[in-house]
């Protein structure tokens, strides 16, 4: 088996689940989303047992030759009058094959969502997983507590088709009606806690739009379906923890408990715990976030790890504690956000930034990150890179063999991830494209991605 075909395939091997989410989603605010999609993997210890790519596929084939690779991306670049951003590195040493303003801070978009996971796995961990419980209130009423669990679903579970599953308010429900019942509890009032968060709902940096448009829900620790008006629905409710009340509510009175929605509060400490049900781990909610860019996940996974690190689980909290376990990994030099999504068009990241947090996560030294590049979308075939990207005879050499991930606002185009090139070795790039003041052709950036991928040189 040739050094290319060797890393191809343990590249294909990394995503053989997520291809399967490939009915995937566009990423911001141009494209078009409704109710989150199951996670791609199914729950196994992947980030436990195995690096993300073998050391004999990172560094065993020879490198790319730089003056040839940079004569072939500088042919691409010339062909657009779009600034564009851009480094190549070789993942396995780091060393620098290409670079064009690498170190110039440029809007991420929903690549921002690398640097967010890349922190989560660090330090929360791939095994982690979110928490929503419901707990005795004041007299018969019933708290419901947001952990944090955008994904927790009042979906049936004939439709709860996540592997694996989402966490149900149904089984909550059911839960929290029996230990009533065993209580003498006919009636009852729902109240509610989502302290979990502190701060506003919104980020610095988010358009107006935003919420009205659904490219996300006001970001709470208590909400069902990430906040929509119904699972099939784009449009949000205004107030999710208010929502997600009310329909436990109904839940409850649906299995023999007559109840009500009640009011905002917090749930005494100790307070005897009703029931309890749990979000997928940690790192199939990365992986199905990155393939799908889920904005509402991405939020999530930020705020775990500002609670992991005790920071104040808000937006600044939440940036800050991202910040700090980048650091600690020694790859938070170029990296300045608002938001754990990317939709701030305030956020800042150099394209050397990204290629390092790519080239960490696929490092045999790091499995822990593994669901980074497992949840990165495949060109050609999975989520935002799915057809008709890298289906012309230009960007051909990249299907299959580039994972990366997008990210699009008004006036910016982004591409961050790895690839193998035509000999083997596997390599890291960021290309970032746009300045926020007229539209950007994404196909220059497949173009770009496409050239490394071809690049036996």
């Amino acid at each position: 088996m040739g050094a290319r075909t060797l890393a191809i395939t343990t590249l294909s091997l990394l995503n053989v689940f997520s291809v399967g989410a490939g009915a995937a989603v566009a990423n911001f605010t141009p494209e078009r989303r409704l109710a989150p999609r199951p996670p791609a993997v199914a729950e196994r210890e992947v980030a436990l047992t195995s690096g993300g790519v073998r050391a004999a596929d990172t560094g065993s084939a020879p490198l790319p030759n730089a003056g040839t690779l940079t004569a072939r991306l500088n042919a691409v670049l010339g062909t657009t009058k779009t600034p564009v951003n851009a480094v190549v590195l070789d993942a396995a040493t780091g060393r620098e094959l290409f670079a064009r303003n690498a170190d110039a801070p440029a809007t991420p978009a929903s690549t921002t969502k690398i640097a967010t996971t890349v922190a989560a796995l660090a330090s929360v961990g791939p095994a982690h997983r979110i928490t929503t419980r419901a707990v005795q209130g004041d007299g018969g009423d019933v708290v419901l507590v947001g952990g944090g669990d955008p994904t927790l679903t009042a979906l049936p579970a004939a439709k709860n088709a996540a592997h694996p599953p989402y966490a149900s308010l149904a089984d909550l429900a059911a839960q929290t009606a029996a230990a009533l019942k065993a209580r003498g509890v006919a009636q009852t009032r729902v109240d509610y806690d989502a302290t979990a968060y502190q701060g506003p709902r919104t980020a610095y940096g988010w358009k107006p739009n935003y919420l009205p448009d659904g490219e996300a829900a006001p970001v709470s620790a208590l909400t069902v379906d990430e906040g929509r008006v119904d699972p099939a629905s784009r449009a949000r409710v205004q107030d999710p923890p208010a929502a997600a009340a009310k329909t436990f509510a109904r839940l409850l009175t649906r299995d023999g408990v007559r109840a009500s929605a009640g009011r905002s509060v917090r749930a005494a400490t100790g307070a005897a715990q009703l029931g309890a049900v749990q979000s997928p781990p940690l790192s199939a909610l990365i992986e199905h976030l990155l393939t799908e860019s889920d904005n509402d996940v991405a939020e999530a996974v930020a705020r775990q790890v500002a609670i992991k690190r005790g920071a104040e689980p808000s937006f600044a909290g939440a940036a800050a504690a991202v910040r700090q376990v980048l650091a600690g990994l020694g790859v938070a030099d170029g990296v300045s956000v608002n938001d754990g999504s990317g939709l701030s068009a305030a956020n800042r990241i150099t394209p050397h930034a990204l290629a390092r947090l790519a080239a960490l996560a696929a490092s045999p030294d790091h499995p822990e990150l593994r669901s980074v590049i497992t949840g990165m979308p495949v060109a050609g075939f999975s989520g935002t890179l799915r057809p008709p990207r890298y289906t012309t005879a230009q960007t051909a050499a990249g299907a299959g063999t580039v994972h990366a991930k997008t990210g699009t606002l008004s006036g910016v185009s982004t591409l961050a991830g790895i690839t193998a090139d035509a000999s083997g070795r596997l390599l890291a790039f960021a290309f970032m494209a746009g300045d926020g003041t007229a539209p950007v052709d994404p196909g220059v950036l497949d173009l770009l991605a496409a050239s490394v991928a071809a690049c036996g040189c």
